[in-house]
C-alpha cells in the first residue's frame, strides 16, 4: 500500500511561462490604470542582503487582517530575515514598505489557511501556486507541514521603513 500524498504541494507555472508573463505582469503593474485594475499581483523591489544588487519579483497580493503578505518559498525571502526596506508596486501606485520574514510554521501555517480560505480552493491553488491535494482547502496542520517541509513562509509588509 502506498503513502498518501501530502496535503499540499508546490505547483508553479513552469519556468519557461514565467520568463515570458513576468515581464509582462510586471510593465503592466507600473502602468496606473492597468496595475490598479490587477489587484491579485504587486512587484516587490529590494536590495539583495549578501550582493547588495537590485531585485524587482512579481509575487501574488495576500491581504490577511487587513496586512499585505507575500506567501513563498523562494529563496529571496531570507533577505527579509531581520527586516528589510522593499518597494512595493501595488494597486498601481509605488509604496515604500518594511518586509519582515515570517518563519514560524504555526503563524505561516494560519496566514495560509486564511488566504486559502478567503479565495476558495480554486482560486486558492492558482493565486498561491499549491495543489492540494483533495482539491479543497487543507487544514492549518497540512499547512503547518508543508511549511517544514516545502520551506513555505510568509513576508509581512507594512508601509514605512
Amino acid at each position: 500500500m502506498s503513502a498518501r500524498p501530502a496535503a499540499v504541494e508546490i505547483a508553479h507555472p513552469p519556468q519557461a511561462v514565467l520568463r515570458v508573463v513576468n515581464p509582462l505582469l510586471r510593465a503592466a503593474l507600473r502602468a496606473p490604470l492597468l496595475g490598479s485594475a490587477l489587484k491579485d499581483f504587486m512587484v516587490v523591489t529590494f536590495t539583495g542582503r549578501k550582493t547588495g544588487r537590485r531585485f524587482s519579483v512579481v509575487v501574488s497580493a495576500h491581504h490577511i487582517n487587513g496586512d499585505l503578505y507575500v506567501l513563498l518559498n523562494a529563496g529571496w525571502k531570507h533577505n527579509f530575515r531581520d527586516g528589510a526596506p522593499a518597494e512595493v508596486r501595488y494597486g498601481g501606485t509605488t509604496t515604500a514598505m518594511t518586509g519582515q520574514l515570517i518563519t514560524d510554521s504555526a503563524v505561516v501555517a494560519e496566514l495560509a489557511r486564511r488566504a486559502a480560505v478567503s479565495y476558495g480552493a480554486k482560486k486558492a491553488q492558482r493565486s498561491m501556486g499549491l495543489k492540494f491535494r483533495d482539491g479543497e482547502v487543507p487544514t492549518a496542520a497540512d499547512f503547518a507541514e508543508a511549511s517544514n517541509r516545502l520551506g513555505l513562509k510568509a513576508i509581512r509588509l507594512t508601509p514605512g521603513l
